[in-house]
């Protein structure tokens, strides 16, 4: 028994080196003279002969060490080959990774509120002036970013000064941006800078609530910011591939070609489908809308949250669901739906997509439908940060 043990084992190494040699040859081949080629292909030859014959443990041990004497005469040694095959390991998890995002799941961050209170943009609060809210240290402050998404931004005034000049955002990798302010304090001849790390989503002034020619005082808060980012999901790219869309999936689709002042052509936008081509779309001044006639409510599928309110009692609020509002409920919100009888046609082969948080969303109400061709795929599954809408909880 011990001896066929062994035996097996011998007979598995040689195949195996018998593999890397023939691997090597091939890689190359176009390197090698023909000389060096029709010895490694005869001792290839002859290890397979011997492990095509029943062969005893020193017939195999034999021609192993041919075959090892072949590769070292004729093989061209790879310089550092630690490193060539790390590199090799690393290139072929790239192109599994690469192939994985374009074909089957796509990783997209939701940058504005848009979608609310369904799924989560960026979402800054200016804490100056509040000393009720300390800033979280330690471990606390640790979690607090790497498990529920949130940052803090602090700067305290070292003495009194102005606010003298804010940087723009310097785009750092894609995930992060930095920005600087330089405060001019009383007394000192050179200004004082202060970097901060934020989202590449937010402009830091628009958030944090400075500005140019802010006088402040010593001890007195020049930033004190907390960033709640927004979720991070996975795309579904593979299901519209083997059917279309249906109405009121949240969907994930390139703004190219949709013609509108403040839409620019290289974004990814993210909404709720509301509209097939040749439909013809309403809003009604109840908040709801009708499809070809037909009043959408809370039992249509995918539309329970959206329409989960009363019409007659709840008044429509920003982050909150609230139906779809057209213009006449909110002036400037949906240029294309003045009032309840305006009447949009979906274009053949086009969707009309609206935001959950109808009071502040830039959607089909004012810009129009866009090509199916658009749509790379669907919401999948909210991987961070740690919340209530964690994996599929936002449905």
């Amino acid at each position: 028994m011990m001896i066929r043990w062994f035996l097996s084992g011998t007979v598995r190494h040689a195949m195996e080196m018998r593999k890397h040699v023939r691997k090597l040859l091939n890689a190359e081949r176009d390197l090698l003279p023909p000389v060096a080629i029709a010895g490694l292909t005869e001792a290839i030859a002859s290890m397979t002969g011997a492990l095509n014959s029943n062969p005893s443990v020193e017939a195999l041990q034999k021609e192993m060490t041919s075959l090892e004497k072949a590769a070292s005469k004729w093989l061209k040694p790879y310089p550092h080959p630690a490193w060539r095959e790390n590199v090799e390991v690393l290139l072929v998890a790239i192109a599994v990774a690469m192939g994985i995002r374009t074909f089957f799941l796509q990783p997209f961050k939701i940058p504005t509120g848009s979608m609310q209170p369904t799924l989560y943009g960026v979402m800054p609060e200016d804490l100056r002036g509040r000393p009720d809210i300390p800033i979280p240290t330690g471990f606390k402050r640790f979690t607090d970013a790497v498990v529920h998404g949130t940052f803090y931004h602090r700067q305290v005034a070292e003495d009194d000064g102005v606010i003298e000049q804010i940087g723009p955002p310097e785009h750092m990798l894609r995930f992060i941006n930095k920005q600087t302010i330089w405060v001019r304090y009383d007394g000192r001849a050179n200004r004082t800078a202060y970097s901060f790390w934020f989202t590449p989503d937010e402009r830091f002034e628009e958030t944090s609530g400075i500005s140019i020619g802010r006088r402040v005082s010593k001890g007195e808060d020049i930033v004190k910011l907390k960033e709640i980012t927004g979720d991070h999901l996975f795309v579904d790219r593979v299901t519209y591939n083997f059917r279309r869309p249906e109405r009121g999936e949240i969907i994930v689709f390139k703004t190219r070609g949709i013609m509108h002042p403040q839409m620019r052509q290289d974004q990814f936008y993210i909404k709720r489908l509301v509209a097939l081509g040749d439909e013809r779309v309403h809003i009604g001044d109840d908040r709801h809308l009708r499809i070809n006639g037909v009043r959408l409510d809370a039992s249509t599928p995918h539309f329970e949250n959206v329409y989960n309110f009363d019409p007659a009692r709840d008044e429509p609020v920003r982050n909150h669901y609230s139906g779809h509002v057209n213009d006449r409920v909110l002036p400037g919100i949906a240029p294309l739906f003045r009032n309840a009888k305006d009447e949009a046609v979906v274009l053949p082969n086009h969707y009309m997509v609206m935001g959950d948080n109808t009071m502040n969303s830039s959607d089909s109400r004012t810009w129009g439908d866009f090509p199916r061709e658009n749509v790379i795929g669907k919401s999948y599954f909210v991987y961070w940060p740690i919340s209530r809408r964690f994996g599929w909880g936002y449905r």
